[in-house]
């Protein structure tokens, strides 16, 4: 099973009535550059976050330390009209959604499709 479709079916606990999954991607609050210095640091201070698009709202969910695909909790809820991107680089800083979250090059489409973007 691929990750975005283990994201959806993981998410779906979280979504109102009639509401639907535009686009999901995970995200994480420590830059993995940090790693450079001592993986300690990533494994302690690192959280993931998976970023659910409805068609409604942004939805910030935890999703745990250690594995990307669990949604566990909403943490914040944002209104659909805030622009997540243009994500760039290896490791894109967000800084739209609330908290500072690093989002990885593989979910740079899924970011792009949250904005409403065609893809190049």
């Amino acid at each position: 099973m691929a990750i975005r479709d283990k994201l959806r079916d993981n998410a779906a606990h979280l979504l109102q009535p009639g509401e639907t999954i535009q686009s999901i991607f995970c995200a994480q609050t420590t830059s993995q550059y940090l790693a450079l210095i001592s993986y300690w640091i990533i494994l302690f201070a690192n959280a993931y976050r998976v970023v659910v698009v409805t068609d409604r709202r942004i939805l910030i969910c935890s999703s745990g330390r250690l594995r990307m695909t669990p949604v566990k909790q909403i943490l914040r809820e944002l209104p659909r009209n805030i622009r997540i991107g243009p994500p760039s680089g290896l490791w894109w800083r967000c800084e739209s959604l609330g908290e500072r979250l690093y989002i990885h090059k593989r979910f740079h489409k899924d970011v792009n499709a949250a904005d409403g973007v065609p893809a190049a």
